[in-house]
């Protein structure tokens, strides 16, 4: 995959990732298999299956997702801060898009848990050292010396192209087939125009197609 091309996912898996937490909500199965692209190309984050609540500043025990995407404090079975265990996801995510295999891979589970809680993986040379920088700082074993979505905004392989997040649209022009559409189900449309410009999430802005 071109970087150009890497790089836009990641800004729209982070933007995405983001609204999630500021939701206080943790995905905890973020995959290749759990992004959908829609007709623009544009990343959708989809199965909460495995998704939790949290308050700000509350740990989660609960291990799950794909074990190769899981962070080591998961696998390891420790407390662990919620978003930086989606973070820790991402830079796999990220490692696969730009290397086209994953840092972490073996068929015994215990060499695999083993390379993860040690961040065993071997970069390619055919990739940048922005972007190896970039991965390393999202696999970091250590959580709480783990980049931030902040910190990821801020990296030089980060801003290569302008910030690719964005809607295409002002948020003032609503798609007219959409608010048709949810006329016919019901939602009156000066009521769903109103949740959609006050970016609510209820039963209303969930119905969009």
């Amino acid at each position: 995959m071109a970087m150009a091309q890497a790089c836009r996912f990641l800004h729209q898996i982070l933007a995405g990732v983001e609204r999630v937490h500021q939701t206080n909500v943790v995905h905890r199965d973020m995959k290749p298999e759990n992004l959908l692209l829609d007709e623009r190309e544009c990343i959708k984050i989809v199965d909460f299956g495995l998704s939790n609540t949290f308050q700000d500043g509350q740990l989660l025990q609960t291990a799950c997702g794909s074990p190769c995407y899981a962070a080591p404090e998961m696998i390891a079975g420790n407390q662990y801060f919620p978003p930086m265990v989606d973070v820790w996801s991402c830079g796999v995510i990220l490692f696969a898009l730009v290397c086209g295999f994953l840092p972490f891979e073996d068929q015994n589970h215990s060499e695999l848990y083993k390379k993860i809680l040690n961040a065993e993986y071997e970069v390619p040379n055919f990739i940048s050292k922005e972007v190896a920088g970039l991965i390393a700082g999202m696999l970091t074993t250590d959580p709480a010396a783990r980049m931030t979505l902040e910190d990821i905004r801020k990296h030089v392989w980060y801003q290569q192209i302008p910030e690719a997040s964005l809607k295409d649209r002002e948020d003032d022009q609503l798609d007219e087939a959409i608010l048709d559409q949810l006329d016919s189900y019901g939602f009156p449309r000066e009521y769903a125009m109103k949740c959609l410009q006050n970016n609510k999430h209820n039963h209303v802005t969930t119905t969009c197609p």
